[in-house]
């Protein structure tokens, strides 16, 4: 047995151990050194020239977080590294106008050296607040950490610069440019100063300055300052655009020369386009062509979105055929289509190789179950997710698709709410999809049998034990773990009633 401790020593011994743990933790001494060179200005710029890289982040940071802006443009300059991760550090501290502009003062100096010094490394400022999130936080950590983000030739520590011979000079040095990266969001209201400032100096910088941007998101603005910005973007490093605007057709038109530039583009949103009730039908054809036409330029296009578009009826065959590539997203939604339409769509090759399919808010019910039938068993060695929402599918139609569904053998998520399906239908769905092993989620509507009356006032009593059957049958036929939710828009308040597994009721629903 072992002594008994006596109470007082381990009430001491715990609370010894708690401040420990509450005091904070000792600054480094790096950060100790950083802070000191920091108080003199002059000195700190002028030990730039011999600063081991691996104290160039803290010593970064530190001035960053001071606004120290003359030793921060100093730093930019000098900094040793091919990528300067600046978004990350501005989401952290939320910089002043001040030190955002030195940053780019610093680069605006840079460039305008000739020749370029022999330290020089930077090649992108990237001002994305979403990348490099580990690259300030790793400089706590061990030198094995810091090498393994740097280029091979970079993680080298920087060594005394050697004489040259002044009276032999050496081939003119080719000017590359500098890459700003950023993601961009257009919209109308408060000016960007941080934006505005950026353009001009991409405009005075002669080209020696390039501003890249992998996602562009556009919202209400006017078309002339959307060019504007455009102008100054090279416009095919954009490989992610949303434009959620409520567009005329004929400013769709004036939009579409940009996105034939856009030829790295994966993917691309386009939503609330419509057509005036004054323009022509000739107007009309010119702007849609104007549109498709630049498709053919969009080598790499992966995923299509496509949402309250009012021009797609009868000519979706027309925006495909000018598909270059195989798509992976398809997604149709609240647009009018035509049986022809559909009709096209299961026939093209760009749709042989889906992986989400959605056709949510496209009416379907008085058209043939044939072409959806199709689609779907030409896409069912590939596709993962399929949305049917709000399509206005009958039991006849759902009945006619089965058959194809049972041979997606990649199927994770199906959702098909707010279609009028019976229990019996649901149960038959059930049995020819309870194969498919990587089924996990089906959001599937509340059967006609739930229903109190036409107004669709849901008898949570019928739903419930409808919900515990479909759940019992998944029980015996070995796929508990299949996740089977219901999801009703109620007829007073539009919010939706869900189980997952128990019911999670609508406020309309709820005991006063």
């Amino acid at each position: 047995m072992w002594p008994e401790l006596p109470q007082v020593y381990l009430q001491d011994s715990f609370r010894s151990r708690f401040i420990r743990m509450s005091l904070p933790a000792p600054p480094r001494l790096v950060d100790l050194a950083g802070q000191s060179l920091l108080k003199d200005q002059a000195l700190a710029i002028a030990a730039l020239e011999v600063l081991p890289m691996e104290l160039f982040p803290p010593l970064f940071t530190a001035a960053f977080a001071g606004r120290c802006s003359e030793t921060l443009k100093a730093m930019v300059q000098a900094w040793p590294f091919a990528c300067l991760p600046l978004g990350a550090l501005m989401k952290e501290q939320q910089p002043h106008q001040e030190i955002f502009q030195a940053a780019l003062d610093g680069l605006d100096v840079l460039l305008a050296q000739e020749p370029r010094p022999r330290r020089w490394k930077l090649q992108v400022l990237d001002l994305r607040k979403n990348a490099h999130q580990d690259f300030w936080a790793v400089w706590s950590g061990t030198r094995a950490s810091i090498y393994s983000l740097l280029e091979p030739e970079v993680a080298q520590p920087v060594k005394k610069r050697r004489k040259v011979d002044s009276c032999r000079p050496g081939p003119k040095q080719t000017l590359a440019p500098v890459e700003v990266l950023i993601d961009l969001c257009l919209e109308e209201g408060t000016p960007d100063e941080s934006l505005a400032y950026l353009i001009r100096k991409v405009k005075q910088g002669k080209g020696l300055l390039h501003l890249c941007c992998k996602k562009l998101k556009i919202f209400a603005m006017p078309m002339q300052n959307i060019k504007k910005i455009l102008k100054m973007v090279q416009l095919d490093s954009i490989q992610d655009l949303e434009v959620n605007c409520t567009w005329k057709l004929s400013t769709l038109g004036k939009f579409a020369p940009h996105l034939g530039q856009m030829g790295n583009l994966r993917r691309l949103l386009l939503s609330h386009i419509h057509m005036s009730a004054h323009s022509t039908p000739t107007k009309e054809e010119q702007c849609v062509s104007q549109f498709t036409s630049q498709f053919l330029r969009l080598h790499y296009l992966e995923e299509l979105y496509l949402d309250s578009i009012s021009f797609l009826k009868d000519r979706l065959d027309q925006v495909l055929s000018c598909l270059k590539t195989p798509l992976e997203t398809l997604s149709i939604t609240n647009c009018l289509l035509s049986e022809s339409d559909l009709t096209h769509l299961s026939q093209h090759l760009n749709v042989s190789q889906l992986k989400d399919l959605g056709l949510s808010g496209v009416n379907l019910t008085c058209m043939s179950a044939g072409p959806l039938q199709v689609l779907i068993e030409r896409a069912s060695a590939t596709l993962q997710d399929l949305d049917l929402d709000e399509c206005g599918i009958m039991d006849s139609q759902f009945s006619a698709i089965l058959p194809a569904l049972s041979h997606c053998s990649q199927l994770m998520t199906f959702s098909f709410c707010g279609n009028p399906i019976s229990i019996a239908v649901l149960e038959d769905l059930l049995h020819h999809t309870v194969g498919l092993s990587k089924l996990s989620h089906v959001l599937y509507p509340a059967p006609l049998e739930s229903y109190e009356d036409v107004r669709g006032t849901l008898h949570l009593g019928r739903l419930a034990h409808l919900h515990a059957r479909l759940k019992q049958m998944l029980q015996e036929l070995g796929r508990p773990s299949m996740v089977w939710f219901s999801a009703n828009p109620c007829p007073h308040c539009g919010d939706r009633t869900f189980y997952d597994p128990e019911p999670i009721l609508c406020p309309c629903y709820m005991p006063v």
